[in-house]
C-alpha cells in the first residue's frame, strides 16, 4: 500500500507518493546498471571520464588540429597510469590515422616521408628497450617530465619571433630519433615532427597529409612492441578500445564540422593551461 506526502510553498500543493519515489529509484538503478553493463566492470567511472575526453579529443586532433596530443596523453595517463595507458591509446590513434591519411591522402609529400621515417622507427627501438623494464612510478614520472617539456618547447615555439630552423640533415636524424623515443614512450612525438615538417616549409594541407601518413607507419610499427614486449595490448584493453571508439568517432565529426569555428589561439592557450595542471597532477599522483 502507497503513501501520499503533500507540502505546500508560496500556495501551490506538491505531492509526492510512494510510486513516484519507487519510479525515481528505479530510474536511478537502471543508469547505475547501464554503466556497469557498458564499461564491462573495466573502468571507474572517473578513469572513463578521463578517458572518453581523451578519446575525442583524439578524434578532433585527427581530423587536422595540432599541438593537442599533450592533453590526450596526459588524459589518459590519469585514466590508467603511465605504461599501460601508452597501449590503450594504439587502437584510438590508428582508427584516427585511417581517417587522417583518408581525408588529406592527396597533399602526402613523400619524399620528406621517406627521409624521416628511418630515423623515427630508429627512435621507437630505442624507447622500446628503455622503457621496457622501467617501474610503473618511474615510467609515469618519466611521462610526466616529457609532458613538460614537451609543454615548454611548444610554448618557446610559440613565443619565438624569428623562427629559423637548421636545415642540415642531422637535424632531421636528430628530430627523427626524438620523436620515435618519445612516442613510444609517451605518444608525444608531435612536437619534434613539427618542427621538422615546418623547417621543411610545407603548405598547411602537405604538412597534415605528410603527417598523417608518418604517423600511420609509426603506429603499426609500434604495434607489436606494445604486444609482445611491453605487452599493454591485451584483449582487455581492446575491449576499452571498443568502449571509448565512439568518443574518437564523435571528436572525428567534430573536428571536421566546428573546428575551424573556434580561435586557433584561444585554443591553443586552452589546451597548453590544461595540460600543464594535468602534468603535474601526474607528476604528483
Amino acid at each position: 500500500m502507497g503513501w501520499l506526502v503533500m507540502v505546500s510553498y508560496k500556495g501551490i500543493i506538491f505531492c509526492y507518493t510512494s510510486h513516484i519515489l519507487s519510479l525515481k529509484r528505479l530510474r536511478n538503478k537502471l543508469y547505475l546498471r547501464f554503466m556497469d553493463a557498458y564499461l564491462h566492470g573495466l573502468l571507474s567511472l572517473e578513469s572513463f571520464i578521463f578517458a572518453f575526453l581523451a578519446a575525442f579529443i583524439l578524434g578532433i586532433s585527427k581530423a587536422g588540429v595540432k599541438g593537442i596530443a599533450v592533453l590526450i596523453v596526459t588524459l589518459m595517463a590519469l585514466a590508467f597510469g603511465g605504461k599501460s595507458s601508452t597501449g590503450m591509446l594504439m587502437p584510438l590513434l590508428i582508427v584516427g590515422d585511417v581517417f587522417a591519411i583518408t581525408y588529406y591522402h592527396r597533399y602526402t609529400q613523400w619524399n620528406y616521408l621517406k627521409a624521416f621515417l628511418p630515423w623515427m622507427m630508429l627512435g621507437v627501438v630505442i624507447g622500446v628497450f628503455v622503457g621496457k623494464d622501467l617501474p610503473e612510478k618511474t615510467f609515469q614520472m618519466g611521462m610526466a617530465i616529457t609532458i613538460l617539456a614537451t609543454l615548454g618547447m611548444l610554448i618557446w615555439w610559440e613565443k619565438k619571433k624569428i623562427k629559423t630552423i637548421p636545415t642540415h640533415w642531422s637535424f632531421g636524424s636528430f628530430m627523427g630519433i626524438m620523436a620515435g623515443i618519445t612516442t613510444m614512450i609517451g605518444n608525444l612525438a608531435g612536437a619534434f615532427s613539427n618542427i621538422y615538417f615546418l623547417a621543411m616549409r610545407l603548405p598547411k594541407n602537405h604538412f597534415i597529409g605528410t603527417a598523417a601518413w608518418l604517423f600511420f607507419f609509426i603506429n603499426l610499427f609500434k604495434l607489436p612492441f606494445h604486444i609482445f614486449i611491453w605487452k599493454t595490448v591485451t584483449p582487455e584493453s581492446l575491449k576499452i578500445f571498443l568502449i571509448l571508439l565512439p568518443g574518437t568517432v564523435l571528436g572525428l565529426l567534430t573536428g571536421v564540422l566546428f573546428v575551424h569555428k573556434i580561435s586557433d589561439a584561444f585554443f591553443r592557450k586552452m589546451i597548453l593551461v590544461l595540460t600543464s595542471i594535468g602534468a603535474v597532477v601526474l607528476f604528483l599522483k
